[in-house]
């Protein structure tokens, strides 16, 4: 799910773990293994092209890197972020988004070296209708391991689930993000080509919407890394919206990587259309649990 919010309730989600970099000692994967994957990956691809997708609003604001959680670990998140500055009316019978919080819990578990599955509760809290449930959300994913030997890291989500009509008229979404990253000495690049779908709501007569995301981060010293993220959500495939229509949204960010265990990104995001919520700070908490680490 991701980072803007629009009438369909934008789903853009960059996620940077302080793992995300290429890890080294991934374990080789046996004939079986990788046959899996590959058929696994096959059967994601397939379904991308088919047009699938789209997720949730302003709720976890996050680029998703291509590493993935280590086998047998767990990691909690919280994903906070306040809109200063939004949408002041209800629109298309959504709440406003001004002076809203949103809390989101994302538990994420790796089951082997190319496969985890995440799953979101959603929350929103503001003065007018107090603390609500806004969701839940399923998101496993696959990557293609270091054995590979792949110049660059590559996995791919698909998420899938549900919201309520006030905080998002489509209630039904899915979205699948390929997702490609690269580390250069102290930069680090990556880019979320993200397609979304909705499947029930006034979103569905569009089909497949295109929602890029990027984040670049340079490693300021070895706990600092600095840099921005850029949300987008340009409308069908078949033809984009006017660029006013478009959702366009920009973080300057920082993520503390202070232990292997532990996971800090903070933000402050400023839209660059009308139709984009105009002032939002983010913050990311994550722990790792049990297992190995890599």
């Amino acid at each position: 799910m991701t980072g803007l919010h629009s009438k369909k309730g934008i789903g853009t989600a960059m996620r940077k773990h302080a793992d995300a970099r290429p890890s080294h000692g991934t374990r080789m994967l046996t004939h079986g293994g990788s046959a899996m994957l590959r058929t696994t990956l096959g059967t994601m691809m397939f379904a991308l092209f088919m047009g699938l997708v789209h997720a949730q609003g302003s709720y976890e604001i996050q680029v998703y890197g291509s590493d993935l959680v280590a086998p047998g670990n767990t990691m909690f998140e919280l994903h906070s972020n306040f809109t200063f500055m939004g949408v002041k009316a209800v629109v298309d019978g959504m709440y406003p988004t001004e002076h809203q919080l949103h809390e989101t819990l994302e538990i994420t578990h790796g089951f082997n070296d190319w496969f985890e599955v995440g799953f979101y509760v959603f929350t929103s809290a503001d003065s007018r209708v107090g603390w609500q449930w806004v969701g839940d959300h399923i998101r496993p994913r696959v990557r293609a391991p270091e054995s590979w030997h792949w110049p660059v890291g590559v996995s791919l989500s698909t998420e899938v689930g549900y919201q309520r009509a006030v905080y998002s008229p489509d209630t039904w979404t899915w979205e699948i993000r390929p997702i490609v990253d690269k580390t250069i000495g102290k930069l680090y690049l990556c880019f979320n080509p993200a397609v979304d779908r909705s499947f029930h709501g006034p979103s569905v007569s569009q089909g497949v919407t295109f929602s890029p995301n990027v984040k670049v981060g340079y490693d300021v010293t070895k706990v600092i890394n600095a840099g921005f993220e850029y949300y987008g959500a340009v409308g069908p495939v078949t033809g984009f919206d006017p660029l006013r229509d478009q959702m366009q949204q920009i973080f300057a960010v920082t993520d503390l990587n202070f232990s292997k265990d532990w996971e800090f990104n903070f933000g402050l995001g400023v839209g660059m259309t009308g139709a984009t919520d105009h002032l939002i700070v983010k913050m990311i908490i994550g722990r790792r649990f049990g297992g190995k680490r890599t």
